[in-house]
């Protein structure tokens, strides 16, 4: 590929349509971003590196700024972002799997394009849903939790977990966190690699990504939990396990999109 050439068409293409899928899609979707990762890992180490830097960026200013009781909150909310940091990752492995060169400088003019792309509004969405978590957050803290002095993390675990008003804070917060979490995995998983791949609104993509989920609730929820589960696991200790675990999600994530949509 010239360093001129665009990923995608300069043409717009039709709304793709969507497969069914199982669980062996996911299996062999994970598989499959393992194996990237090892054909490739100084990218996916390069752009797990990013996402584990940023951590340790948010870890620092609240520190700084003696929130450090927003850590957990933010460090659970934080995976939330992972879908546009892997945009990277969705190249390489597109890169892999049409046999191209993995040419570092156009890997990154690939990414550095989106910007010009339907992707950057991808990115406001996603910024926006987690500036909704962490609103959430601080709304139901003074809400619940308003007249609660904590400035440490055992301090409010201790609150929120033997307290009447921090469990109502737990609970409620769970249940509010979930439904933005779902809203924003089922807007993203499928858009953001389709926005990669083809020229299309991110209207239609987000579209064709919650029809997707739609269309296959059971193993599209499973692997949403599945990337939540290994994700949180992978911040302890200080986020270093997103080094590894997000360039394998993303490598899978791009997979289990080309068996979710219909090629061109």
């Amino acid at each position: 590929m010239a360093e001129n050439d665009t990923v995608v068409s300069s043409h717009p293409q039709k709304v793709p349509q969507i497969n069914d899928i199982t669980f062996a899609d996911i299996r062999a979707s994970l598989g499959a971003g393992f194996a990237d990762f090892m054909r490739a890992p100084m990218f996916g180490l390069f752009f797990g590196g990013i996402y584990w830097l940023g951590g340790l960026v948010i870890l620092a200013s609240l520190t700084v700024l003696n929130m450090s009781w927003m850590i957990i909150p933010v460090a659970i909310g934080f995976p939330l972002i992972g879908p546009f940091v892997a945009v990277g990752l969705y190249e390489v492995s597109r890169r892999l799997a049409n046999g191209e060169p993995l040419v570092w400088r156009e890997v990154l003019l690939v990414v550095f394009r989106q910007r010009e792309r339907q992707l950057s509004w991808m990115a406001f969405v996603v910024l926006f849903i987690f500036w909704m978590w962490i609103y959430q957050i601080r709304l139901l803290l003074a809400l619940f939790l308003g007249f609660q002095s904590f400035s440490t993390i055992p301090r409010f675990i201790e609150v929120v977990t033997t307290t009447p008003e921090g469990i109502t804070f737990l609970a409620v917060g769970t249940i509010v966190g979930a439904v933005l979490a779902l809203v924003l995995y089922s807007a993203t998983v499928i858009a953001m690699p389709l926005l990669l791949e083809r020229e299309l609104d991110f209207v239609t993509a987000i579209i064709t990504s919650f029809k997707t989920v739609i269309k296959n609730p059971v193993p599209m929820i499973i692997w949403g939990l599945v990337i939540a589960v290994l994700a949180i696991a992978a911040m302890i200790p200080l986020f270093i396990g997103m080094l590894v675990v997000l360039p394998i999600l993303g490598h899978a994530t791009w997979h289990l999109y080309k068996r979710a949509i219909e090629a061109p």
